[in-house]
């Protein structure tokens, strides 16, 4: 009996305290609110451009097939931290287990690491269609779109293994209070007791690959495509261009340049506050912005979507 007591003690003090984002008042349920409803937008909007995406034949183009895949990066991101962080605001328990952790920590860097690799695949596609139109079918086809989204999730996945087993085999001394609302690899580093810069360093290399290269390339193959627009003779075609270009741009930086703000400084630089105001931009905001963007903004998308509200309206009135 006393045994298993000590047993079950060990079990719970290898849990985590999970501090939190929201403070247990007014301001904090409101905010709470908003989260729950960008949420449910998330996971709504984004479901529904997969599902349009495979069931409409004229959205089976490698564009869509990479937008496709970035949707389901944005449920699996946003599902792996808000129930969590609810959940543990309305029941008043802040902990996460050791277990629990390990899973978020693989299934966040997972889904963050294989998005900025699927931005910079969509956006080569995006430089191909429009840049290069009579190499399109060549360079960028529905075999080569497949393996580059396959490739995008082998890396997010080979570099998730690799930092969640560095974060759960080292040693946490002392308290093992996370200040944040999810376990972020930046907190948790905060916590263990032995000197933690060689892997600070393994991180920035990291962030080199999954961040600034791929950022580069974006930047890069929007710039050609303006550059290709601007030759354009029709005024109306560079309005549209423009416009598509500049919604895009601003979610793609917004979710890199949080990502670059958090991986790419030095421990001692993080404050809790910056770091979860920062963390709301790419785990909340922007996988809410995605859909929205992509698919209000995409007339074949609007056009699927029309198609089958007149089909479940038409059979509707046929059954009534």
């Amino acid at each position: 009996m006393v045994h298993m007591r000590e047993e079950k003690n060990q079990t719970f003090d290898r849990d985590f305290i999970l501090l939190g984002l929201l403070e247990p008042n007014q301001y904090g349920l409101l905010f709470l609110i908003l989260i729950l409803i960008s949420f449910m937008v998330t996971i709504m909007g984004n479901t529904v451009l997969i599902l349009l995406i495979y069931h409409d034949i004229r959205l089976h183009t490698p564009m869509y097939i990479l937008l496709r895949h970035l949707s389901f990066t944005d449920i699996l991101n946003i599902s792996n931290i808000v129930p969590k962080m609810a959940s543990n605001y309305i029941s008043g328990k802040k902990y996460i287990t050791f277990a629990g952790c390990g899973l978020q920590i693989f299934l966040y860097t997972s889904s963050l690491g294989t998005e900025c690799l699927i931005l910079t695949a969509m956006s080569y596609d995006r430089y191909v269609a429009i840049c290069q139109p009579l190499h399109y079918s060549i360079l960028m086809n529905h075999q080569i779109s497949v393996l580059m989204a396959t490739g995008c999730w082998l890396g997010g996945i080979i570099n998730s293994t690799i930092h969640t087993t560095y974060i759960l085999l080292l040693p946490f001394c002392g308290t093992r209070v996370i200040d944040h609302f999810f376990c972020e690899i930046p907190a948790m580093l905060k916590l263990s007791c032995v000197d933690t810069s060689p892997y600070e360093g393994g991180v920035s290399v990291t962030a080199v690959f999954f961040l600034l290269i791929p950022l580069s390339i974006i930047l890069g193959s929007y710039g050609q495509i303006l550059r290709t627009v601007l030759h354009m003779k029709s005024v109306e075609t560079q309005r549209k261009a423009f416009s598509t270009c500049f919604s895009h741009l601003i979610v793609v930086l917004i979710y890199y340049f949080s990502g670059i703000f958090t991986y790419m400084r030095p421990k001692s630089y993080h404050t809790p506050g910056q770091d979860k105001v920062i963390a709301i931009l790419y785990t909340i905001l922007t996988p809410m912005l995605n859909p929205l963007i992509y698919s209000l903004r995409n007339k074949d998308v609007l056009c699927a979507l029309k198609k089958v509200l007149g089909t479940v309206l038409y059979h509707r009135n046929d059954y009534y």
